[in-house]
């Protein structure tokens, strides 16, 4: 599949692209954007996910390292060099003042199965999102004990009104009555340029220090992150060993090989084994 790339960043104003930020630097998986997987980098796979929305005008790689720059280039995917940044959020703003849109989708580099369904689910969401939304972000059901377990996997409590009330790496909450519905937060972001900018003005505060979990940012500050259900069950790639998993689900997806499992609302939809997203 030939890769569709954004416009220059000299474009007209388009409405919502992907931004995909990738670093080197991953300390528990150095050089991960360009770990191969089906013969391809993880970046690539992720771009095609993006290219895949329906609502989107286009897709680019944000990233500081020249190694990911050349491997886009290479690729053609399109790409802008950034400086360095404390998060991918933080990139994401830089691009954003650099390449006009009504919004930017943030989609993870390590996330080469994200549904494009979910990424327009997060799109649509930011369109019509109240006006003091600063974001959007996806969440899906956890049903595996492992992953509620797992510090790679970011868990969220969502309140009432959709709005995120915190995220951590640890289970929440805890289950001292009823058994609770675990929630994953996926790295899957809507943003306007407006609330990228005051991202980047604000501080850093101990709770997204302590987490690593940038979201919480707009938290700490009193901001509404929205939150959003989509259907997912795709392998993050955090550690070779996720990686290893994600080449058995591509090659489980390329044999036809899937299961079954009841959506919201009763509706049958086709999705990998549940114990692959451990």
């Amino acid at each position: 599949m030939a890769a569709i790339t954004a416009r220059p960043t000299d474009a007209e104003r388009r409405r919502h692209i992907a931004v995909i930020p990738c670093r080197w630097g991953a300390s528990r998986f150095p050089g991960k954007p360009l770990a191969l997987l089906g013969g391809k980098p993880l970046l690539w796979h992720v771009h095609q996910r993006c290219l895949e929305a329906k609502r989107l005008d286009g897709a680019i790689v944000a990233t500081d390292d020249e190694r990911i720059e050349a491997a886009c280039r290479e690729l053609g995917i399109d790409c802008i060099r950034t400086g360095e940044h404390l998060t991918g959020t933080d990139r994401v703003a830089e691009v954003a003042e650099r390449l006009p849109a009504d919004g930017y989708i943030n989609v993870q580099g390590d996330e080469p199965f994200i549904s494009p369904t979910a990424i327009n689910d997060v799109s649509e969401a930011l369109q019509y999102s109240p006006p003091d939304t600063f974001a959007v972000n996806a969440y899906t059901e956890l049903v595996d004990v492992g992953a509620v377990l797992d510090h790679n996997v970011v868990k969220v409590v969502v309140a009432a009104r959709n709005e995120a009330l915190m995220f951590s790496r640890q289970p929440i909450p805890y289950p001292r009555g009823d058994r609770p519905k675990y929630l994953r937060q996926l790295g899957l972001y809507g943003f306007t340029g407006e609330a990228l900018q005051h991202f980047r003005q604000l501080q850093q505060g101990p709770l997204e220090r302590a987490e690593g979990v940038e979201m919480l940012r707009f938290v700490e500050h009193g901001h509404a992150v929205r939150m959003v259900p989509v259907l997912d069950n795709g392998v993050a790639v955090d550690t070779p060993e996720d990686l290893a998993r994600a080449e058995h689900l591509l090659d489980q997806r390329n044999r036809g090989i899937v299961t079954k499992s009841t959506a919201p609302g009763g509706q049958l939809v086709p999705f990998p084994d549940r114990q692959l997203s451990a």
